[in-house]
C-alpha cells in the first residue's frame, strides 16, 4: 500500500492580469505518495499582497521565500477561535487531512503527516510574473546582508 512520504502546496496566481502593485495568489496542498501519486488535501487556500497604490511594483518587496513561509501557513492549522487553543486547532487540521486519506485509500497518521517534508512549488506563471519585475533603479552596490539579486527590502 503506498504512503505519504511529503506534503507539496503548489502557488500559482489568481487571476488573468495580475496587476504590479498587488499580487494574489491560491495554493493547493497536496499529498505525494510512494508510488508517485498525488492526492488533493486543500484546494480552497490562497492570500493576497498590495502596496496599497502609489506605483511601487510589489515584486520588488517579496521574495521566493516569504511566498514559501506564507504557503505553509495559510495550507496549515488556522488560528483558534475564541476559547479554543493552537493546539486543538492543529488536531482538527491534522485530523482533517488524514480523514481526507483514509478515504482516499491511504492509511496516515495526523501526527506523522505533521512532521513530514512540505515543499513549496511555484506554479508557472507566479515564476514568469515574479521574473517580470522592473528592474531597479541603478545605485550603490548592496552592502551587509543584502545579496544581488534579491526581491528588495521586506
Amino acid at each position: 500500500m503506498a504512503e505519504v512520504t511529503r506534503l507539496s502546496t503548489l502557488v500559482e496566481l489568481d487571476g488573468e492580469r495580475p496587476n504590479p502593485e498587488e499580487m494574489a495568489v491560491s495554493a493547493r496542498l497536496e499529498a505525494v505518495l510512494s508510488d508517485g501519486r498525488r492526492v488533493p488535501l486543500l484546494d480552497d487556500r490562497g492570500w493576497a499582497e498590495s502596496t496599497h497604490g502609489g506605483g511601487a511594483d510589489i515584486r520588488e518587496f517579496v521574495s521566493v521565500g516569504e511566498i514559501e513561509e506564507t504557503a505553509r501557513t495559510v495550507v496549515g492549522p488556522d488560528e483558534p477561535g475564541e476559547g479554543g487553543t493552537h493546539e486543538e486547532m492543529a488536531a482538527d487540521h491534522w485530523g482533517h487531512l488524514t480523514d481526507i486519506l483514509r478515504r482516499g485509500g491511504v492509511a496516515a497518521d495526523p501526527a506523522e503527516l505533521e512532521h513530514l517534508p512540505h515543499e513549496v512549488v511555484l506554479g508557472e506563471r507566479l515564476r514568469e510574473w515574479l521574473g517580470r519585475a522592473r528592474p531597479s533603479p541603478p545605485g550603490p552596490a548592496p552592502t551587509g546582508g543584502d545579496q544581488p539579486g534579491s526581491a528588495g527590502p521586506k
